[in-house]
């Protein structure tokens, strides 16, 4: 059997009206790339399916989850073990949310529940002087909206790790790790209705949290340049899962 190229890591399930109105996960970063489910292998990590050996010729999405990283759940620290085996071989990775934060903790830094409490809906994100320097951030203004829901936050970077934006709410929005490793704090796969669907499953929380959902419903935007940023990251990884299988043949 070929091998897929695309390898979604799944920390989780969508609550299940989110997946009766728009599909699990899975398919939320396919609709993103313009693939469909069978042109990607998936493993739900989060039920115990066995993570296949990395390789650098592929390119995994660690999802976000409905879990937290300081559970430090079985599931959660084998793919730590295994996104620190990655990185060894320069595979490339791309965290988001959950994913982010786990790279930052597999990788020598530190997630805790955000001092300030939830951060949700539609925010700004703010690029830093690094950013110029950076290819897969170059189609964007010093500002972009992004689409987030997160209750923690890496409270400690790895070290030797680049920061490119920030949030007002968080200052670790988007990381660079190494050649081909990257994360974002913020739901690139997301569209303005699965953020809207989002906040009202959440509406409770966010009220008992002092938070106005309706405001929050109503901020809510597209946010193609956040998706961008995924999207470049795969070209990027398809060009050099070509230049390795060059090579290999040669």
């Amino acid at each position: 059997m070929e091998q897929k190229s695309i390898l979604i890591l799944q920390m989780g399930n969508a609550p299940q009206t989110m997946r009766d109105a728009h599909g699990d996960v899975p398919l939320w970063f396919c609709q993103l790339l313009g693939c469909e489910l069978d042109d990607v292998e998936v493993i739900r990590v989060f039920e115990g399916e066995v993570l296949p050996a990395p390789d650098p010729r592929r390119a995994a999405i660690i999802t976000g989850s409905w879990a937290m990283v300081t559970d430090r759940l079985p599931w959660s620290e084998q793919t730590a073990a295994w996104i620190r085996e990655a990185m060894a071989m320069e595979m490339p990775l791309f965290g988001v949310c959950y994913g982010h934060q786990l790279m930052a903790w597999a990788l020598g830094g530190d997630v805790q529940y955000h001092k300030d409490g939830r951060e949700a809906g539609t925010k700004t994100v703010y690029l830093n002087a690094a950013a110029a320097h950076e290819p897969l951030l170059a189609h964007l203004e010093e500002s972009f909206p992004a689409h987030l829901t997160h209750r923690q936050t890496v409270t400690r970077l790895p070290i030797g790790v680049t920061v490119l934006g920030a949030s007002v709410h968080d200052p670790h929005q988007i990381v660079r790790y190494g050649p081909n490793a990257f994360s974002v704090q913020f739901h690139p796969e997301m569209r303005p209705e699965i953020a809207t669907d989002l906040l009202r499953l959440n509406r409770p929380h966010i009220e008992k949290e002092g938070g106005d959902t309706d405001s929050l419903i109503a901020g809510v935007i597209p946010a193609p340049d956040a998706a961008e940023i995924l999207r470049r990251f795969m070209q990027e990884a398809f060009r050099q899962e070509r230049a390795l299988s060059l090579r290999a043949a040669s």
